[in-house]
């Protein structure tokens, strides 16, 4: 099954008011800049979206919370390096936070593509965090019950893919995109080089194409960090 698509706007076209979405990438390392922009232009709204941070200036995810898309984010870090669009939204009430320990955050994610609906950490035992969560005792130690993460929609960045949706990443931006793609009910990736089938060798797969439902070629990505730093704003 050909699962290419020719643009990342035919990718996002799916993706309605009210999802749940999750968003690969550790900071700029691995985000889907150009899939986050093309579901901006989409313009969907009131948008539940899962990612390790709350996003940066006036790119990516940061982008997205600034025109009002997201009313619940789940996270580890809101505050990172130029949260700006998440503080004010956040401060004025308009935007729902649900933080998650960074470990918790991962394992939740991996649960969900797993299949076990909940598991045990002692991570944040006896803080604000834990309250209203089971707590039970293994070893004579406490641990919190932690329930699975799953989504509708995630968006990915890879490195290589064919047009079965079979990948490969680079370096550091494997971090959360290969959890979430089996997380999430329809993943979206975003590929620098789009290959014929057969071509990647079966031992450098890293998520296979069952786990993804369209893959795009976008040949030279933006990086957040680059955009942020140069003072621009994504088109």
């Amino acid at each position: 099954m050909d699962k290419s698509c020719a643009s990342a706007a035919e990718a996002v076209a799916c993706i309605p008011d009210g999802a749940t979405v999750m968003i690969g990438g550790f900071g700029g390392s691995g985000g889907p800049i150009e899939l986050i922009h093309a579901l901006i232009d989409k313009g969907a709204k009131n948008l539940t979206v899962i990612n390790n941070n709350a996003g940066n200036g006036d790119v990516g995810l940061a982008a997205m919370i600034r025109e009002d898309m997201v009313s619940k984010l789940i996270c580890s870090f809101p505050k990172s390096k130029d949260p700006r669009a998440f503080t004010e939204r956040y401060l004025d009430g308009k935007i729902e936070l649900e933080l998650v320990p960074q470990g918790t955050l991962a394992e939740r994610i991996r649960a969900g593509g797993a299949g076990i609906p909940a598991f045990y950490t002692p991570t944040s035992y006896g803080t604000d965090l834990a309250k209203g969560k089971p707590v039970g005792e293994f070893d004579g130690r406490f641990y919190v019950q932690e329930r699975w993460l799953k989504a509708d929609f995630a968006l990915v960045k890879g490195e290589l893919g064919d047009p079965m949706g079979n990948m490969t990443y680079r370096l550091a931006a494997r971090n959360f995109n290969p959890l979430m793609c089996m997380a999430a009910r329809h993943t979206i990736a975003q590929v620098t080089k789009l290959v014929p089938a057969g071509s990647i060798d079966p031992e450098q797969v890293i998520t296979p194409g069952i786990f993804v439902n369209s893959i795009v070629e976008i040949a030279n990505p933006q990086q957040e960090e680059v955009l942020n730093r140069e003072g621009a704003v994504y088109p």
